[in-house]
């Protein structure tokens, strides 16, 4: 194909329109082919002069080269065959379900047929303020966002795009009231939902609520991460996913009280009993305890931890007869930081203990807002006024 030549079309009043009309290269059933476009750029009121501007404007990123000929690539296609296959393999596993679900349920629906070109600030801005998307949680809608920055940024990666359109794109405000904090599992809680939960996971659960670690942490212990007062973490494993923790800070060796490495240790010497037709099975709930053997595993046939199935099968159930139905795993690390302020913690320990790459992580999305610790500061701040008075 021809290399693209400089255009300046002359803008022409038809009707009651000034339009242009100018090449552009586009696929069609995967072949790069050079259509002509016809564009309006004003109404017909408009001055001559101003409609040459705005055709100027127009075909700006077309001239100077901002326009790569792999932006006419389509949207859906390049998805399905370029960001699926070879982006979302990198992602974890966990990631990615969640990723092809937004792109399955949104993206693909509201830009499936536009050229990676047409998806620019003003397209996306509309879309996330669409009333489709307002019925949806902040949350929800910033994971939206997220993924289709994910999509575009591989775009520019591959030579597609030369900027990221997201970059900069801002959600709409929360509305007053929806604003809610992350529920936790109080220490009174905590001492019945271990008794509605069998072993090894409540253990396990013991452990992520004492310790903050992640259920893919979890499910990756293995004995020779457990010390006399302290647990390595150095490796995760999700639904089939080994890898390495999810930052540089995560990976690190934490203290630990020692009632969770007796809890730990205890598992050695417990057997669970499992309904095999009529009868039942005894099972040891650790059948080797080498150093590179996993602490958590499949009580049947000694296989990694799969986290959803322990959720959907003893976590959640038990969080519903207690009358706390949004217990999860999250939760359960929620509650290891806010177990930290109500100890009186220091913000840079709990950011240690947490392992978050910024203490500000650990204030605003974790440590959550606790009336009691609130009324003991400012009874203590009281004190402090009146001892100083005296």
């Amino acid at each position: 194909m021809a290399r693209r030549r400089f255009q300046n079309p002359k803008p022409v009043r038809r009707g009651q329109w000034w339009e242009i009309q100018y090449r552009q290269d586009v696929f069609v059933e995967g072949k790069l082919r050079r259509v002509h476009k016809r564009v309006r750029l004003a109404p017909a009121n408009v001055p001559e002069r101003e409609a040459r501007k705005l055709a100027q404007e127009l075909l700006r990123p077309l001239n100077q080269g901002l326009e790569l000929i792999g932006s006419a690539t389509n949207f859906q296609h390049y998805v399905l065959n370029t960001y699926i296959p070879l982006v979302m393999p990198t992602m974890a596993k966990s990631t990615q379900a969640r990723s092809q679900s937004v792109l399955k349920l949104y993206l693909l629906p509201a830009f499936g047929n536009l050229c990676l070109r047409e998806l620019t600030r003003r397209p996306i801005q509309s879309f996330l303020v669409s009333p489709v998307l307002q019925k949806l949680s902040h949350e929800s809608r910033d994971k939206i966002r997220d993924v289709l920055s994910s999509v575009l940024r591989s775009a520019v990666d591959y030579g597609l795009l030369v900027k990221n359109p997201v970059e900069g794109i801002r959600l709409p405000a929360e509305k007053i009231g929806r604003r809610r904090s992350k529920p936790y599992v109080t220490p009174q809680q905590f001492e019945e939902l271990l008794t509605r939960i069998p072993e090894p996971y409540a253990t396990m659960v013991f452990v992520a609520i004492y310790t903050g670690l992640r259920v893919s942490e979890l499910c990756a212990l293995r004995w020779n991460d457990i010390g006399d007062s302290t647990i390595t973490i150095d490796e995760r494993f999700c639904r089939g996913d080994w890898g390495a923790p999810k930052s540089d800070a995560s990976n690190t060796t934490i203290p630990v009280p020692r009632d969770v490495i007796e809890r730990i240790h205890r598992l050695k010497l417990l057997t669970i009993e499992v309904k095999a037709g009529k009868g039942k099975r005894r099972y040891t709930l650790v059948t080797s305890d080498g150093p590179n053997d996993l602490v958590f595993h499949s009580v049947q046939e000694g296989l990694p931890m799969r986290d959803n199935n322990i959720l959907a099968r003893h976590l959640k159930p038990a969080g519903r007869a207690m009358g706390m139905p949004w217990l999860n795993w999250r939760c359960l690390r929620t509650s290891h930081a806010v177990w930290l302020k109500l100890a009186g913690a220091d913000v840079k320990d709990a950011q240690g203990q947490m392992r978050h790459s910024r203490a500000s992580t650990t204030m605003d999305i974790y440590q959550q807002f606790v009336p009691a610790s609130q009324r003991s500061v400012v009874d203590r701040l009281s004190s402090l006024a009146t001892t100083a008075i005296q």
